[in-house]
C-alpha cells in the first residue's frame, strides 16, 4: 500500500510558474516509477511526465521545455516544476505511481490538486 499527498497547485496567470509536490508514504521501498498526469473539465486524464527511479523521464509534447519533473533525495518524493504556463494547462493534477505485486501492476493516485491559469 502506497499513499501519495500532492500540493504546491493554485491560480497563477499566463506566462507564470508553479512547482507540485507530491509526497508518498507506506511501502515507498517498493516504488520505482513517479509521474504526474492531469484531468481538465470535460477531457480524459493524460500523461505529463514520468520519471524512473533511475532518473529517466518522459513528457508529453504539449509540456515539453516548459515542465520538469525530479525526484527528491528520499526517492518518495516528485516534483513537477511548471514554467510558462497556458490557460490549457489548467486542470487538476494527480500524481501517480505503479506498484509491481509479483503478478500485476497495481496502480496508485493522489487527491489531486487543481491548477489554474488565468488572467
Amino acid at each position: 500500500q502506497v499513499q501519495l499527498v500532492e500540493s504546491g497547485g493554485g491560480l497563477v496567470q499566463p506566462g507564470g510558474s508553479l512547482r507540485l509536490s507530491c509526497a508518498a508514504s507506506g511501502s515507498i521501498f517498493s516504488i520505482n516509477a513517479m509521474g504526474w498526469y492531469r484531468q481538465a473539465p470535460g477531457k480524459e486524464r493524460e500523461l505529463v511526465a514520468t520519471i524512473t527511479s533511475g532518473g529517466d523521464t518522459n513528457y508529453a509534447d504539449s509540456v515539453k521545455g516548459r515542465f520538469t519533473i525530479s525526484r527528491g533525495n528520499a526517492k518518495n518524493t516528485v516534483y513537477l516544476q511548471m514554467n510558462s504556463l497556458k490557460p490549457e494547462d489548467t486542470a487538476v493534477y494527480y500524481c501517480h505511481t505503479p506498484l509491481y505485486t509479483g503478478t500485476r501492476y497495481i496502480d496508485y493516485w493522489g487527491q489531486g490538486t487543481q491548477v489554474t491559469v488565468s488572467s
